[in-house]
């Protein structure tokens, strides 16, 4: 292997994980419910106790972390394990939980980078007639949780409000696969991504007039949208369409503080394809104005593109949760069908493999939305379907996704673009959402069964780019 390229100095090295996909313990330690509690269960198909245990194994995985070169760690804390109500009363036992993970962290150079919510506000928020963040009151309601963790997790220097607004608002309202979900409403798939926007300005203003030492940013799945056929004008506004719902409406709100024109015009658009308005008020324009100064980061998780073909018809959407490779389908009204480009791969669940989308990516931010200040990658990973044979797993499809990944994020580098740090998903196998334990990410396989942690061949091939900054072509 010859011409290794050189990451910066101080560039983080990370492995992230998700409250709920690891911690286990979902209804135990005084943590209040979630929606997926009872969806999972009334679903039958998997559970996500104890996933990984990491309430309880958290300092054996924080160990292979220091062992493994991994400088980095994205946690979350689960908002029920600290308010079970959402608000009002306080768990100690969650608060001194997160106290002691983060002091773990800490003492083992495992710098925890902490999200506020990912993928489990609290089931008191559906209730009473709620939901969730399409009531307003839970924007108040986040903002004073959020006040609530600054203060009292001084030891955290790096925060994120959000995980992934789009994947939210796709899996709510526009697949429908989620607790509570509603399909093909692109109209409260929008304005859910609005409230969600409001509360995360919000609480990184209150961050910053609390003066609190750090850098707080959000993370967002961001997703390059091509043309299938890049000489139709069709398939480009079908593309267009598309970024719009994945990428530019929240990262307008954002690094502008508004929504352009043409973005708005397209939401609006898309919304009353559903039968729906969209509620955006000057108020929450004024919120996403007062924040802008103060977004320090943007944390991209990237996974996957998407090449879209102008076609006109009904809603079609056929989420692949199985494995079962060629089994997914894509069609939205209004804007058109996804679709796999010839000679580009795919994995399993037909997420399509095009690392030099992430390049395209990381530029795209950088020219359309000069004010960002710093990007972290912090989601990358393959899903796999890992052989456990003889104590080992040689996952060498994985490494040559990152590998190839981090070459597109070096390019990107030497393009001007300041990228800090990579998080690899994921740390450890975890439980997957809509996939349950079948669709493995880690660094490391966990035997789910007895909870012992095995490392993949992944794992020692990070730790050599960790620990010596250097990508090998």
């Amino acid at each position: 292997m010859t011409n290794p390229m050189q990451f910066p100095d101080g560039f983080v090295f990370g492995g992230a994980t998700a409250a709920y996909q690891v911690e286990g313990e979902t209804r135990t330690h005084g943590k209040g419910k979630v929606p997926w509690d009872d969806f999972l269960a009334a679903q039958g198909r998997f559970s996500p106790d104890p996933a990984s245990d990491f309430y309880n194994k958290y300092p054996v995985d924080i160990d292979l972390c220091q062992r493994f070169g991994i400088n980095g760690i994205r946690v979350s804390i689960a908002w029920s394990r600290i308010f079970p109500n959402g608000t009002g009363e306080i768990n100690p036992e969650g608060v001194a939980f997160y106290h002691e993970l983060f002091a773990t962290c800490n003492k083992a150079g495992v710098i925890p980078y902490v999200t506020l919510d990912h993928f489990d506000t609290p089931e008191a928020f559906y209730q009473n007639g709620g939901e969730g963040f399409l009531t307003r009151t839970t924007i108040d309601a986040f903002v004073e949780y959020a006040k609530f963790c600054f203060a009292e997790f001084t030891e955290v220097k790096h925060w994120f409000t959000f995980n992934e607004i789009p994947a939210t608002a796709e899996g709510s309202f526009i697949v429908g696969n989620w607790p509570h979900g509603e399909k093909y409403r692109l109209d409260k798939a929008f304005q859910l991504m609005h409230n969600m926007m409001v509360a995360h300005a919000k609480a990184v203003v209150a961050f910053h007039e609390g003066g609190f030492e750090g850098e707080i940013g959000i993370v967002q799945n961001l997703e390059p949208k091509y043309p299938l056929d890049p000489n139709s004008a069709a398939d480009c506004e079908a593309a267009r369409m598309a970024d719009v719902i994945n990428n530019r409406w929240v990262l307008d709100a954002t690094f502008r503080g508004h929504y352009a024109a043409d973005t708005m015009e397209a939401a609006t658009k898309l919304a009353h394809i559903a039968g729906g308005e969209l509620d955006v008020r000057d108020e929450d324009i004024a919120a996403l104005t007062a924040a802008l100064p103060y977004n320090d980061c943007l944390g991209v998780n990237t996974y996957k593109c998407q090449f879209l073909r102008a076609a006109e018809g009904e809603n079609d959407i056929n989420h692949n949760g199985t494995g079962d490779k060629g089994s997914s389908r894509w069609f939205l009204k209004g804007v058109g069908e996804s679709c796999v480009r010839e000679g580009v791969p795919t994995t399993d669940w037909d997420w399509i493999i095009y690392p030099e989308g992430l390049y395209d990516l990381l530029l795209r931010i950088k020219n359309d939305y000069p004010n960002y200040k710093k990007i972290y990658i912090t989601e990358n990973g393959m899903g796999y379907k890992d052989d456990f044979e003889d104590g080992f797993i040689d996952d060498a499809p994985r490494i040559d996704y990152m590998r190839q990944h981090l070459a597109w994020i070096l390019k990107a580098i030497d393009g001007g673009v300041n990228v800090d740090g990579y998080f690899v998903w994921s740390l450890q196998d975890q439980f997957s959402w809509t996939n349950g334990y079948n669709k493995r990410y880690g660094l490391f396989y966990i035997d789910f069964e007895t909870q012992k942690r095995y490392p993949k061949a992944s794992a020692y091939w990070y730790k050599n780019v960790a620990e010596t900054g250097l990508l090998m072509a």
